[in-house]
């Protein structure tokens, strides 16, 4: 299994998608107890959802589950939110804090999938981020993402529908945030929040760089947004995703549109 794959447009918007992966090395699988097996902590049918939504955009997709080892967490496992709650980059526990190990990872391990699967995903990330940059004079990086509604141990109450993500305003221009976030705010019936319990994780944050260019804003929805229910099988929703899809298009045309003020 190849760590991602890539889909190369010619325009000045790239998606990225770290947490869409269920692949799994089988002994990596058979490690895994009945409820990490499960592989609840998905970001499901997020590739389904975005697919055809921005013609020219580059798509770059983890092939590799999370459990395997996070994309989107800094490769010294730093905490993106110290003092809360959180996965690390080769969780130990699901997002509800339950053991999903028979026998946990070694250290050795660990190295060895940092090198195979992380460095591998985002060697090809800042590849095609500066390919694009040198081709329009800017690259946004648009980090797609999603997460159950409802996650105690992780926030309170219910999760917005759109968590928009820019590191508190530092991961891109205001008029990147400003854009994505007007679309949102139009959109009767769905709920919205800017920099919330999501900020973006470590791609958004690292990447982004308007000063030289690079442009990185994370979106994170509820998977209520799209989802039968948020529970397995994880079944895709047609009746929700055709409300949503024509939002996040958009969203991505928008952001498009404003690449060239951009450079």
């Amino acid at each position: 299994m190849t760590p991602y794959t890539l889909q190369r447009g010619g325009g000045p918007v790239l998606l990225a998608m770290p947490h869409t992966g269920t692949w799994l090395p089988p002994q990596t699988m058979a490690r895994l107890n009945p409820r990490g097996q499960t592989l609840s902590d998905t970001d499901w049918h997020i590739e389904r959802l975005y697919d055809g939504l921005l013609p020219g955009a580059t798509i770059l997709r983890a092939n590799f589950h999370r459990y395997v080892i996070d994309a989107n967490r800094p490769p010294d496992d730093a905490s993106l939110y110290p003092g809360q709650n959180t996965t690390g980059l080769v969780p130990l526990t699901d997002f509800d804090g339950n053991p999903i190990w028979t026998e946990p990872p070694s250290a050795e391990k660990i190295a060895a999938r940092l090198r195979d699967y992380h460095e591998a995903y985002h060697a090809v990330l800042a590849e095609e981020l500066a390919r694009i940059r040198e081709q329009h004079g800017v690259a946004i990086l648009y980090d797609c993402h999603s997460i159950r509604s409802h996650i105690p141990r992780l926030f309170d109450g219910i999760l917005p529908d759109f968590n928009i993500g820019t590191a508190d305003g530092t991961s891109c221009a205001p008029a990147v945030e400003a854009a994505v976030l007007t679309v949102c705010a139009r959109c009767a019936g769905y709920s919205h929040v800017v920099n919330g319990r999501f900020k973006g994780g470590w791609t958004t944050r690292h990447y982004g760089r308007p000063s030289d260019g690079i442009h990185a804003i994370q979106m994170e929805l509820a998977q209520s947004t799209h989802l039968a229910q948020e529970v397995p099988p994880f079944a895709y929703d047609e009746d929700k995703a055709a409300r949503l899809r024509p939002i996040l298009a958009n969203i991505l045309h928008h952001l498009a549109e404003l690449a060239p003020s951009l450079r």
